[in-house]
């Protein structure tokens, strides 16, 4: 297979997938999403022990690449992964 042809199969949403996952930090974010399903701000930075803003710049990232999304309940913001993509890359990463 040529290089054309593979990249043929590849698109810019799911390179920048990939990148939002190669950080370990939003890594961690989203195994824990996987793990809990839906979570707000404050229940990540209490379980993974990191300050509140670097939650929420992480999942600002993690939004703007489409690999969570986000719903409003209230006055909380609870956040889940975006579609089972991105499940099944970090579930082959890790078997």
């Amino acid at each position: 297979m040529s290089q054309n042809q593979f990249e043929c199969h590849i698109s810019e949403e799911d390179v920048q997938m990939l990148r939002a996952l190669a950080h370990p930090l939003r890594l961690r974010l989203v195994m824990e999403l996987m793990q809990r399903g839906t979570c707000n701000v404050t229940q990540l930075q209490e379980v993974l022990e990191i300050p509140q803003s670097t939650v929420s710049q992480h999942l600002t990232k993690l939004k703007q690449n489409k690999v969570v999304r986000f719903e409003r309940r209230g006055l909380e913001v609870y956040y889940q992964i975006h579609n089972d993509k991105v499940s099944e890359v970090v579930k082959t990463l890790f078997s």
